[in-house]
């Protein structure tokens, strides 16, 4: 059996390793997260130096090793060169490629995770620094939106969205719950919730670690949508509302996933900071 094989993946994460080796981890179609070596990829020469930046897609040809995988070809399919030129982009970016280092598998093919994740990426990468009608507000609530999107469709993909649907009326509220998996209401008939948290009754109600109005919720439920979020054509342009409600998704997914996302502290200090 031939020890070498192809992949078309995109790179999520590269350490350097010796004095002029990288190792990356990809995330490809056929085999899942792969970790390998991109030999001699630190040498200002290399032929593989620039097709190992990270949220690069290529096809690949690899051959096994005894502990590590080596990348012995690299041709370049996709790439989103906006990415690296603005901060916030970057950092949702990395935002994502934490989740799917937290969900994908190994070993087994991941096709639908590496789509979804080029989907977002790309839209994200074309998505602007600035429109001038709004000024820098737009921009940025884009981005928010972009965010959790991106963040809620990975949930939905790896089994762990948080149930949204309850109907509101304004001036409403309901709980949200990580332990119960989403949102709970706080009046009228038992949440469908309850049919699988059966220790969960009227008189011991379930944990909450926040409240929605009804605005945030509908905004929550919109994010399920395949298509790009806007902000704009969906009247949410207040910042405010959209870090509620990436803290929100922020939140339970690190509880989720029982890690927290790195990434996330880079999100804080360009909006909240910002904001």
């Amino acid at each position: 059996m031939s020890r070498t094989y192809k992949a078309t993946g995109i790179n999520l994460k590269s350490l350097p390793l010796g004095e002029s080796d990288r190792l990356v981890t990809i995330l490809t179609a056929e085999y899942g997260l792969v970790q390998a070596v991109a030999p001699g990829s630190r040498k200002p020469k290399s032929s593989l130096r620039g097709r190992i930046e990270p949220f690069v897609v290529n096809e690949l040809l690899l051959v096994k090793g005894r502990s590590l995988d080596k990348i012995i070809q690299a041709e370049t399919l996709e790439s989103y060169p906006r990415l690296c030129q603005d901060l916030g982009k970057l950092a949702t970016s990395q935002y994502w490629a934490e989740m799917v280092l937290a969900v994908g598998l190994s070993d087994q093919p991941q096709a639908e995770l590496l789509e979804l994740l080029k989907l977002h990426l790309q839209r994200l990468d074309q998505l602007p620094h600035d429109v001038p009608s709004h000024s820098s507000d737009f921009a940025a609530v884009s981005l928010l939106c972009s965010l959790t999107q991106g963040v809620f469709h990975l949930l939905t993909l790896a089994g762990l969205a948080p149930q949204v649907h309850v109907q509101l009326t304004p001036g409403e509220r309901v709980g949200f719950s990580f332990e119960v998996g989403g949102v709970v209401p706080l009046s009228g008939p038992p949440h469908p919730a309850s049919t699988h948290c059966p220790e969960y009754d009227l008189i011991t109600p379930p944990p909450m670690n926040t409240f929605l109005g009804a605005q945030e919720l509908t905004l929550l439920q919109h994010l399920a949508q395949i298509e790009p979020c806007n902000p704009h054509t969906l009247n949410a342009l207040n910042k405010a509302l959209w870090l509620k409600i990436e803290q929100t998704l922020r939140n339970y997914t690190q509880y989720h996933l029982g890690k927290p996302i790195q990434s996330a502290a880079l999100v804080d200090t360009l909006f909240i900071v910002d904001f």
